[in-house]
């Protein structure tokens, strides 16, 4: 699989980076809010989608980085800044627009935690690190309309 790297400069380029993302695995201490340069850092090793359909027996994943510039503001829910190993499980990355071209960016991930970013324009970069590695599961997510029928039969 070739190496990712790709800059987000509005909302169809982070639907393609979320994309990549779905699933990636995430440490409270590879999170970087750096107010000072109104920058967002976030290390994570994300699951190879790609290589997943393409193989089908082998799941991967890769090191990599998401960077978001013009950072107003950083702020977190059900997340613990105390709790340096906690792991968090990155479901999607979205953009609300609110005063042109700024608006708020929210990093979802399971559990309920998020991430809040103000920002006063969509502006990021995805980039692969490093080689991949082999994992033994591929992340898999419950059929919404099966565990609500479930819930209904009680």
């Amino acid at each position: 699989m070739d190496v990712l790297k790709f800059v987000v400069l509005d909302e169809e380029d982070l639907e393609v980076a979320s994309t990549h993302l779905q699933d990636a695995v995430v440490t409270v201490s590879d999170v970087h809010w750096r107010p000072g340069e109104k920058r967002l850092v976030v290390g994570l090793n994300r699951f190879d989608w790609e290589s997943a359909r393409e193989t089908n027996s082998e799941y991967r994943r890769r090191r990599a980085a998401l960077r978001f510039e013009r950072v107003l503001s950083c702020k977190c829910q059900n997340v613990n800044p105390a709790r340096k190993d906690e792991v968090l499980n990155l479901l999607a990355v979205e953009f609300q627009e609110t005063d042109t071209p700024s608006g708020t960016i929210i990093l979802s991930f399971s559990g309920g935690a998020t991430l809040r970013l103000e920002v006063e324009c969509l502006e990021a970069e995805l980039a692969d690190l490093g080689p991949t590695w082999s994992t033994s599961a591929c992340p898999c997510h419950a059929n919404v309309d099966e565990s609500v029928a479930k819930s209904d039969r009680r």
